[in-house]
């Protein structure tokens, strides 16, 4: 009998490459996915020596929905029994007030945090539905239930995941696939080097005085979620540092 199958999407650094360790030592074949091809190769070569896990790249950029399309289609018959999909691929662009935002950030983060979560959901829940078992997990965010000076466009977006998964639990509640959102409060990976830019004095600056969460942190939770047993959907998951009660108030040693 073969293993569960997880996708994976941006599955090249930080939450996604934490989560994809954390199912494979859990025993799942793996679906991992990104736009940087070599790290993908040497993930699933970590993937297959330390857990023996199987596992398939799709290189693609999530933004283009014909890549998306093909990706998918190209799976082979048995890799398409996906039990669960993790739409981590996401990413904040720019910190400047609405008004100084630049479109390319905006189109950017649309692209990728809105429409490719819609796009490769829309290849894989026809998979699920076939079969009347699934899990989706959307990675949402803090910024997805309170806005923050600065963060306008990013907050939207994440908005919208919050939104999207609730109308996903509703129209796929009848096809018995559950959906669950894990929602992070400050979290170090790349995360503030590409909001910023590549500028790490900024990004570094983000995380001083405080211990923030680790990627790792936020895939314990999603394995948690994708493990319970199949009458338990974990629905919504806030998760924040001890010093972080929300984006306005810290506890910074600084």
């Amino acid at each position: 009998m073969m293993n569960k199958i997880a996708l994976v999407t941006g599955a090249t650094s930080g939450i996604g490459k934490a989560t994809a360790r954390q199912l494979a030592e859990k025993d799942f074949n793996l679906i991992i996915t990104g736009r940087r091809k070599e790290r993908l190769e040497e993930l699933a070569n970590e993937l297959k020596q330390k857990y023996n896990c199987e596992t398939i790249i799709l290189n693609f950029d999530i933004r283009k929905q014909a890549e998306v399309d093909k990706a998918i289609d190209g799976l082979p018959e048995n890799w398409r029994n996906i039990d669960v999909l993790v739409n981590n691929a996401g990413l904040a662009a720019g910190a400047d007030p609405i008004y100084d935002g630049l479109l390319d950030d905006w189109e950017r983060m649309i692209d990728t945090n809105i429409k490719g979560l819609l796009y490769i959901s829309k290849k894989v829940m026809p998979f699920m539905m076939k079969r009347k078992s699934g899990h989706i997990v959307n990675i949402g965010s803090i910024a997805g239930k309170q806005v923050y000076p600065n963060g306008n466009v990013y907050c939207a977006t994440k908005f919208a995941v919050d939104a999207l998964t609730k109308a996903m639990r509703i129209d796929l509640l009848k096809h018995n696939i559950r959906v669950t959102q894990i929602a992070p409060g400050a979290v170090e990976t790349e995360f503030s080097i590409v909001r910023y830019h590549g500028d790490k004095d900024k990004a570094d600056n983000v995380y001083k005085g405080y211990t923030p969460l680790f990627a790792e942190d936020i895939a314990n939770a999603i394995v948690f979620a994708v493990t319970r047993p199949a009458h338990v959907n974990i629905a919504d998951v806030l998760i924040m540092p001890t010093a972080q009660a929300n984006p306005y108030y810290w506890n910074k040693k600084l």
